[in-house]
C-alpha cells in the first residue's frame, strides 16, 4: 500500500521526523482539527520548533524529544540506517510516557526518558552542533576532525556546553569530547551530506539556535559564530 501524504484519519501520536527546513510545508499536510488530542512527537534538529508546533496543535500534548541515528535516503521510500544505534530520548517531566516509551520499544529503538525539555533538547544540541558545523565546514567525517581539528572542536564544545548549562541543561565540555571520541570515526552529518548535495541546510536550526541562546544568556560564542558564517 502507498503512502499518503497527507492525514486523513485520526491517529494516537505524529512522529514529526522532516527537517527543520522542510518543516513549514509537512505542517500543512496535517489538519489541526483531525490531528486533536493526539501526542506530537518531534524529532527535528534544534530547539526552537516546539513552540511552532504548539501554536499550529494547540489540543494536541507535543512531547520535546530527540534521536541518535546515522541514516540517509538513497531513494524515494528507501532509507540506508548506517549508524550501529537508533535511540530516542523522549522529555518526561510528568512521568507519563513510560506506556508510550514501551511501544515504542517493541518497535526496536532504544528509547528513553529525560526530566525536562531543556535537558533533552540541548543534550542532543550541545554534541550535534559542534558536530554539524565542523565537519560541514571541514568537508570531512569526525573522526578526522577530533584528530586534526581538535583545538577548534574543544573551544566549539566549550562555547555551546556554557550555552547549554544557560539555557537549564547539565552540559559539560569533558563529557561532549568523551562522547565524540567513542563515535566511529568514518560517522558523517546530516548536514555535510545536504551540503554535498546541494540540499538546504539545517544551519539556522542547529548553529543559529546556539547563537541566539548565547545571546540571550550573554555567553561568548565567536568561534561557533565564525563557523555559522562561513557556511552561510
Amino acid at each position: 500500500m502507498a503512502a499518503d501524504t497527507v492525514l486523513r484519519e485520526p491517529v494516537d501520536a505524529l512522529f514529526v521526523t522532516v527537517k527543520q527546513t522542510s518543516l513549514a510545508e509537512a505542517l500543512d499536510r496535517v489538519p489541526a482539527d483531525l490531528l486533536g488530542s493526539a501526542v506530537v512527537v518531534p524529532l527535528l534538529n534544534g530547539v526552537d520548533h516546539l513552540a511552532v508546533l504548539r501554536a499550529r496543535f494547540p489540543a494536541a500534548r507535543v512531547v520535546a524529544g530527540t534521536i541518535q541515528i546515522e541514516a540517509t535516503r538513497t531513494a524515494p521510500g528507501r532509507i540506508a540506517h548506517t549508524s550501529p544505534f537508533a535511540n530516542l530520548v523522549l522529555a518526561d517531566p510528568d512521568q507519563r510516557l513510560e506506556p508510550f516509551a514501551q511501544a515504542l520499544r517493541a518497535a526496536g529503538p532504544g528509547v528513553a526518558l529525560g526530566p525536562d525539555e531543556s535537558t533533552v533538547l540541548w543534550n542532543k544540541l550541545s554534541f550535534l552542533a559542534p558536530f554539524a558545523l565542523l565537519t560541514t565546514r571541514h568537508r570531512t567525517d569526525v573522526g578526522t576532525v577530533r584528530d586534526r581539528h581538535r583545538p577548534e572542536l574543544l573551544t566549539v564544545l566549550d562555547e555551546v556546553a556554557a550555552v547549554a548549562r544557560a539555557a537549564g541543561a547539565p552540559a559539560d565540555a569533558e563529557d561532549l569530547l568523551a562522547l565524540f571520541d567513542r563515535f566511529p570515526a568514518t560517522m558523517r552529518s546530516s548536514m555535510q551530506r545536504d551540503a554535498e548535495a546541494g540540499r538546504p541546510l539545517e544551519l539556522d536550526a542547529i548553529g543559529g539556535a546556539v547563537l541566539r541562546a548565547g545571546a540571550a544568556h550573554h555567553v561568548p560564542t565567536p568561534a561557533t559564530a565564525q563557523l555559522v558564517a562561513a557556511l552561510s
